[in-house]
């Protein structure tokens, strides 16, 4: 199987090295040529446009930022379309809101190409270790095919639906994540004022009602000021926005996730939106700006 990797940013550069990393035949474009490089260093074959990328390959996975962006990679000029072949398989790992990805799934179905919106939870460090979290949206055809190419990057893969719905599913996820990330950080503040072992918290709390994966990993990471950047707040913000306009649109109350956008939009003017989440902690002790980190 031959498989194209459209964005090599923190995601998609994850993903794309845990491909290498299992001998997945691999062809990658990005903006970004130092990001490509990366990626050619460990097996992959570096591509001049998306459209290059995609022509021959089986499946064409997706790492990008905003619906316009995917919009642009898949149709623009040299996009994947231009190159890809009729049932060429595209696989969207981006986190973008339902109704654009129904769109843009449209319009490749109308070209003889497929669509699979698979939307992931984990970040960077469970995609090196092939252990994401992924909800698909497509149709059960298409998510088969999928999920020969995903079983090399999550050990969690659910169908939720058709198109989209692996989006929504994924908005709900970041509900979850944002609320949890700024609990954790805001108990991590308080645990340090009171003069609490903040290192013994996590041991102390693991199997109750409080545990978490986020608790487990970020309160050492808070209390240590562990910056290293797996992910990024401007990127929450944006998922939030998404969860928030689904609401809107259903009348749904979200008081708690319209606060938690709030705090990382603020986070994000003072200019650490492309900081990892463990900044969150900036919020709290007020310290910005904070030390540059590699």
């Amino acid at each position: 199987m031959t498989l194209a990797l459209i964005g090599a940013g923190a995601m998609g550069g994850a993903i794309g090295a845990r491909l290498c990393a299992v001998g997945q035949s691999l062809r990658v474009f990005d903006l970004d040529p130092e990001k490509v490089a990366a990626l050619v260093a460990l097996g992959a074959e570096a591509a001049p446009s998306a459209a290059a990328a995609a022509r021959g390959a089986d499946a064409v996975i997706l790492s990008l930022n905003s619906p316009r962006i995917v919009e642009a990679a898949v149709f623009g000029p040299q996009g994947v379309a231009a190159g890809a072949a009729p049932g060429t398989l595209i696989i969207d790992m981006s986190s973008i809101d339902p109704a654009a990805t129904r769109d843009l799934a449209a319009r490749p179905e109308a070209a003889g190409l497929a669509w699979v919106d698979s939307p992931l939870s984990g970040g960077a460090p469970k995609a090196a270790t092939g252990e994401l979290t992924l909800m698909l949206g497509g149709t059960a055809a298409n998510v088969a095919r999928a999920r020969e190419v995903l079983t090399h990057v999550a050990s969690n893969i659910t169908h939720m639906g058709p198109v989209g719905a692996g989006q929504a599913t994924k908005l709900i996820n970041q509900v979850l994540c944002g609320l949890n990330f700024l609990a954790v950080a805001e108990a991590t503040a308080l645990a340090e004022a009171a003069g609490i072992a903040v290192d013994r918290i996590p041991q102390a709390l693991r199997g109750g009602r409080a545990d978490s994966a986020i608790l487990q990993e970020y309160m050492p990471r808070y209390a240590a000021r562990d910056y290293r950047r797996t992910g990024r707040i401007d990127n929450m913000v944006k998922d939030l926005d998404g969860a928030l306009a689904v609401a809107r649109t259903t009348a749904t109350p979200m008081p708690l996730t319209a606060a938690c956008a709030e705090v990382h939009r603020m986070l994000t003017r003072a200019g650490l939106g492309a900081e990892d989440q463990a900044a969150l902690m900036e919020y709290f002790t007020a310290t910005l700006p904070i030390p540059e980190v590699s």
